[in-house]
This record gives structure tokens, C-alpha cells and sequence, in this order.
């Protein structure tokens, strides 16, 4: 259950990192590798924000299980749960990254 756990959080990781290098403009990520094809910087955050929202849902599902008793996999609703905050504060981070780039391009002289 643990190989599992980790194998899961390792290919959450790999996909982010895919996204983030994306929009960082690193040459080493190909567009036709993200699942919406070459759809551009709006398409990679939207496609982020709704997995963002897709695994608060599946955690939210896993901890209300666990707290009506259909469920006695408390470590793993607790496992997606902080998967699910990390991955929230990490697409939040991106974001305030993504919006200082924005404001110091507009505070550059023409």
C-alpha cells in the first residue's frame, strides 16, 4: 500500500512539474505530451485548476467515507487530502509567480 502511495504521489509529481516546466518555457517539455494537445498557457491552467478541483473532490468523497464509516482507510483519505492541499498551494504558487512576471512586464519601458 505504500509502494502504491508512493508510486501515485511520484506521478502527481512528474505530470506538475511537466505542467510548471511548460509554463516556465522550458524546451525540454513537449505540448504534445499534456493531454490537451498544444492548446497554449490557458489551456495548461485550466487543465491544472480542473485536476486541482478533481483530487479536493476525491479526497473530500475519501474523508466523508471515512467519517460515515463506509470506510475504515483513514491514512489514505489523510494521504489524498494533504495530496490535495500540496497540489492547491503549489498551483497557487504558480499562479502569484505567473501574475508578478505579468506586472513586470508591464512596468517595462516600450
Amino acid at each position: 500500500m505504500v509502494n502504491a502511495i508512493a508510486s501515485a504521489l511520484k506521478t502527481e509529481q512528474t505530470k506538475m512539474l511537466g505542467e510548471m516546466a511548460a509554463i516556465s518555457g522550458n524546451s525540454q517539455y513537449s505540448p504534445a505530451e499534456h493531454s490537451q494537445g498544444s492548446g497554449g498557457f490557458m489551456a495548461i491552467m485550466a487543465n491544472a485548476v480542473r485536476n486541482v478541483d478533481q483530487q479536493e473532490q476525491q479526497a473530500a468523497s475519501k474523508m466523508a467515507d471515512v467519517d460515515s464509516g463506509a470506510s475504515n482507510d483513514l491514512v489514505g483519505a489523510m494521504l489524498m487530502s494533504q495530496e490535495a492541499s500540496l497540489s492547491f498551494s503549489m498551483m497557487t504558487q504558480v499562479r502569484n509567480k505567473v501574475m508578478a512576471a505579468v506586472d513586470d512586464l508591464m512596468k517595462m519601458p516600450l
